[in-house]
């Protein structure tokens, strides 16, 4: 194979600006045209490129060598999928045949009812019950009676199982109908889960979810708890996000609860930024750094090495707290996990809730482009990459958290004692005032078996958690 060069392209983005040379003089036959793409992509920009024998640099002497490799694999997906290091390591990586679909996922824009749920197996056993988190406002759900707290067993009509809740709740059917039931539990933590004959029909329509569900001030004793229900990072939203640490900063806010149980990631720029906000006093000082692969982490070094490195911006509206209490769950995951494990090395975290999903890899868009931008995208086909393509440190070069981070005071959701999200009573922020104000109440005693969602509306799809730099 010959060697890659160096594109012409100034690296003002965060994509390699480097391409594949022609192998040879062979062309690429149009039906192999998207899985070469996807060869090339994965090969320069897969951050366990070097672990993946079909990819390696002298794998193919030539195009022609590569094409009869690529013939076989059915589908780009296949191959896609192939190319892939184990899914106990690359839980992540994804690849869509039509990229608005995936811009959309990315940005917070779905064919969404608006009823945000977990899942759950009942006893062990593989039937399961789903409980509704939150409703999206200007949502279909919005609209129907359906709130936090409820429990679904069924839909339409049909329990759920390990078989087919996927087939039930995630397919592409625009309406479905939720069957509720009422929930109890023993002592030892068995539940029950009881139909009870009432049912809600919700519909998909496309969705944009505002990630910012709640915002407000609570006022206790001499203290201004800032408190923000942020469920994405989605950089469309930047500029409301700064506007309510604006209103924060003008209520003389002076410790924030900032409440990430329910966010699994986004943009890694917009959590640099939400970092800026909480602070303020470390601007242009290293936020957080990226490790790529070999070939790419080598011409990063060479070239930019600057923008390998996070740092915390200026400009923004900016509390400038030394400590920040932040409510988790199993669902928090990738961006939210960036800000807690690189605001520690600056400032005291204080962590309430479950252990944290444990994703401290990011990616990237790739699509089938000479650059892999999407400027001067082929037109023949709509297929994208989300490969992983980094990991991701803070200042300490501390990173190693995949089994999840851990609170600092555990205090996993009751389903028997959820609360309403915002109110001062619900356990988690409860627990965080308490600890702003010194109070000394005593905390909700934590069961002995915790029953742990082990999947969720988000999570379900792999880019529902996901940490990604955004093409400039």
């Amino acid at each position: 194979m010959n060697k890659y060069v160096i594109s012409l392209l100034i690296a003002l983005s965060f994509v390699v600006p480097f391409s594949c040379s022609d192998m040879d003089d062979n062309a690429v036959p149009a039906s192999l045209e998207i899985k070469d793409f996807v060869w090339k992509g994965m090969n320069l920009y897969y951050l366990w490129q070097a672990d993946v024998p079909d990819l390696a640099d002298d794998r193919f002497a030539n195009q022609s060598q590569l094409n009869a490799f690529l013939e076989p694999y059915s589908s780009p997906t296949d191959l896609f999928n192939a190319l892939r290091v184990p899914s106990t390591t690359d839980r992540f990586s994804v690849i869509y045949s039509d990229y608005n679909l995936l811009e959309g996922a990315l940005s917070g824009n779905t064919l969404n009812n608006g009823m945000d749920f977990g899942l759950k197996h009942i006893n062990g056993t593989t039937n399961i019950y789903g409980w509704v988190r939150y409703i999206i406002p200007n949502s279909d759900a919005a609209t129907k009676n359906i709130n936090r707290g409820d429990i679904f067993y069924a839909i339409n009509g049909i329990p759920l199982t390990d078989d087919n809740y996927r087939t039930l709740l995630f397919s592409n059917d625009v309406n479905y109908t939720v069957n509720l039931a009422n929930y109890s539990s023993d002592s030892s933590g068995f539940v029950t889960i009881t139909p009870n004959g009432e049912s809600v029909t919700l519909t998909k329509t496309t969705l944009a979810e505002n990630p910012i569900l709640l915002s407000t001030v609570i006022n206790q004793g001499t203290h201004n708890i800032g408190y923000l229900m942020y469920n994405g990072f989605y950089s469309s939203y930047d500029s409301q996000l700064n506007t309510v640490f604006g209103s924060f900063k003008s209520q003389n806010v002076t410790r924030l609860v900032l409440d990430l149980r329910y966010n699994s990631g986004g943009s890694i720029n917009s959590a640099t930024k939400l970092a800026s906000m909480i602070t303020g006093q470390f601007t242009g000082q290293l936020f957080a750094k990226q490790q790529w692969n070999a070939k790419a982490q080598n011409y990063f070094l060479a070239n930019n090495p600057g923008s390998l490195e996070n740092k915390f911006v200026s400009g923004l509206n900016s509390l400038n707290l030394n400590r920040v209490y932040v409510l988790t769950s199993k669902a928090t995951a990738s961006a939210s996990e960036l800000v807690i494990n690189c605001l520690k090395s600056y400032i005291d975290v204080v962590q309430i809730g479950d252990k944290t999903t444990g994703k401290n890899v990011g990616s990237i868009t790739l699509y089938d482009s000479p650059t892999f931008a999407k400027s001067n995208v082929n037109p023949n086909h709509k297929y994208a990459m989300q490969p992983i393509v980094l990991k991701i440190v803070n200042k300490d070069n501390f990173g190693d958290y995949t089994s999840g981070i851990a609170p600092t005071t555990l205090l996993p959701e009751n389903m028997g004692n959820l609360g309403i999200l915002g109110n001062v009573d619900e356990p988690l922020l409860n627990a965080a005032i308490n600890q702003i104000v010194a109070s000394g109440k005593m905390l909700p005693p934590v069961p002995s078996i915790i029953e742990r969602d082990f999947t969720d509306s988000k999570s379900i799809n792999s880019l529902g958690s996901e940490m990604y730099i955004e093409h400039k």
